[in-house]
């Protein structure tokens, strides 16, 4: 198809403002192929070439903003059908039993003389505790507690800080554990972790029949 040297210097003239060839063959309703034809070799001035980098990164923002959109429709997407399958499950003390008994076996130390289990993430923590407070039997003065800590951290608001998430009383608290720390990297908001015990022999064994049943189950054994 052949255009006019009307049209052709149109193209020239958009492109030296720093228009891009895709625009201008959309502005100016000629093809592609053509528009890059007739301005491959067009020297850009800083105000052409400042242009097509603010055009350039408004892309890019764009693009950046509709797949964030996009996670988030699908990650509302995900939660509706999560929240359809938790509300068919009954928290019934058996279930209770089998959830405390696999985070158990995910997150805690294989010691069955005892119950240990250690973690960062405080919603991690409240949920294991309240597992098993609900799932069994507990002596509240079984438990103990001990924060692993950089030299960074304030001890006695972190004490405070995990006893109030866990329940645990301060004084059942043992001495904070300072662990290395190589100087290259601080955490923001990091709150140390948590190191939970509760001494009971015959519940870790409990916890540790139970996943191993369920896991033979599950797999067939």
């Amino acid at each position: 198809m052949s255009y006019s040297l009307k049209i052709k210097q149109r193209s020239i003239n958009l492109r030296k403002k720093g228009f891009s060839i895709k625009e201008i063959a959309k502005k100016l309703k000629i093809a592609n192929s053509t528009s890059s034809m007739w301005l491959g070799n067009i020297q850009l001035n800083a105000v052409a070439k400042q242009r097509l980098k603010k055009r350039q990164l408004l892309h890019y923002y764009k693009m950046s903003q509709h797949w964030q959109q996009k996670r988030i429709n699908q990650l509302e997407i995900a939660k509706k059908q999560a929240r359809i399958i938790v509300d068919s499950i009954s928290l019934s003390t058996s279930n209770l039993k089998f959830l405390c008994s696999f985070l158990f076996w995910a997150e805690g130390a294989k010691n069955f003389q005892q119950i240990k289990f250690i973690n960062s993430d405080p919603n991690m923590i409240k949920v294991f505790l309240f597992l098993l407070r609900k799932s069994f039997p507990i002596d509240e003065k079984k438990f103990r507690a001990l924060i692993h800590i950089h030299e960074y951290h304030n001890e006695k608001s972190l004490k405070k800080y995990w006893s109030e998430i866990t329940k645990i009383p301060q004084k059942q608290f043992y001495k904070s554990y300072l662990k290395p720390h190589t100087k290259k990297r601080k955490r923001l908001n990091y709150k140390g972790s948590i190191n939970i015990s509760y001494y009971d022999a015959k519940l870790a064994r409990e916890l540790y029949a139970i996943y191993n049943t369920l896991t033979d189950k599950i797999l067939g054994v």
